[in-house]
């Protein structure tokens, strides 16, 4: 594990280093001896009010990790009676890093912790969620994380928010991988060494490759989990969101696109084919055959019909939805080319935030 961290109870400072407080700083009244709870943020604001409720009287002790908020996100944990860890401004912040502080923290206010359960500022959980999952990883020791069925809360809101929902709607059963909303065996992620520090996203299922390259099984429950807050009403949201997620799968690739894993491998190809080799095979034709060569540009809408012909998705968006996938397309291009652009220039990807 990296990225130790001390922290002054007193003024909320840290600075490099190991530190130890009480352990009996947490979530007051929790009665899940054997578990603690992992929450990170970074200017949630409400949402992580919402976030630290549900944890309240759930679960003995809790840690909130802080990215550089200036929303007052740290007084509120403490108000919650959350162990806080505030990471240092010199360095890049990523979820990744966030969830490694947080689990060093909790293992260093009690090293005896079974599970871990990881949430985001912006999620709260379900009632019962905690004592569901710790029942499953209690009766299947061959299982690393559970998850379950993670919900947006306002999917009414913007179609970005509804099509964050279908996304977090996955099959139930042995998974191969997990969101950033899961809880794991505390000795199977000492083993793997925590998550990768250097991406940007897509921690959860890198870590999950080498769980199960380890002999560990993923698993998803038929349980509610939690509510999501994307808040995305805007356009350019999206197009971050999704310019990300194509940075996450060349990054992903990368480190595991060699068989038999081929990790994220198709999703890189896919973005490269339709949101870069469309384009330059439009503007190649274009320039040998004139205007007609504009044409191939219709593999866009003809890719939309295909994939709301075969949408089992509600009618309002059955259109709309394989609309968002293609156009989608373009930023996973884009997140793929940047990747590649900072590789070569060994350089590490900074943050790419979209609330």
């Amino acid at each position: 594990m990296t990225g130790n961290l001390k922290v002054d109870l007193e003024s909320g400072a840290t600075s490099e280093g190991v530190g130890r407080d009480d352990a009996s700083r947490g979530f007051p009244g929790g009665v899940l001896a054997d578990m603690g709870v992992v929450a990170i943020g970074r200017n949630e604001g409400e949402r992580l009010r919402a976030c630290l409720g549900s944890l309240t009287g759930r679960v003995g002790l809790g840690v909130y990790v802080d990215s550089g908020s200036t929303d007052g996100s740290v007084a509120l944990a403490r108000q919650f009676g959350a162990e806080v860890v505030a990471l240092d401004l010199a360095r890049p912040f990523t979820a990744a890093r966030a969830r490694n502080a947080g689990f060093e923290r909790l293992l260093e206010l009690k090293p005896q912790l079974r599970w871990v359960q990881f949430v985001d500022g912006d999620c709260e959980l379900a009632p019962g969620w905690l004592a569901e999952a710790g029942r499953f990883l209690e009766a299947r020791p061959d299982v690393a994380v559970v998850c379950g069925r993670l919900r947006e809360r306002r999917p009414e809101a913007s179609i970005y928010n509804q099509l964050c929902d279908i996304e977090w709607n996955t099959p139930v059963g042995e998974a191969r991988a997990c969101g950033g909303i899961a809880m794991m065996r505390v000795n199977a992620l000492r083993a793997a060494g925590g998550f990768v520090e250097a991406l940007i996203a897509g921690e959860e299922p890198e870590l999950c490759v080498r769980l199960r390259a380890a002999g560990w099984r993923v698993w998803r429950i038929d349980a509610e989990m939690a509510w999501h807050d994307a808040a995305m009403t805007r356009f350019r949201q999206w197009w971050r969101r999704t310019l990300r997620g194509g940075y996450a799968f060349a990054q992903g690739a990368a480190l595991h696109g060699a068989p038999p894993e081929r990790h994220w491998v198709r999703e890189t190809r896919s973005a490269l084919a339709w949101g870069a080799g469309v384009p330059l095979a439009a503007l190649a034709a274009t320039a040998l055959a004139g205007p007609w060569g504009a044409l191939v540009l219709l593999a866009y809408p003809a890719q939309v019909a295909r994939l709301a012909l075969r949408s089992g998705s509600a009618q309002q968006l059955r259109w709309r939805r394989p609309l968002f996938l293609v156009l989608g397309k373009l930023p996973e291009a884009l997140g793929v080319l940047r990747f590649l652009l900072h590789r070569r220039r060994g350089r590490n990807g900074a943050l790419i935030e979209y609330k």
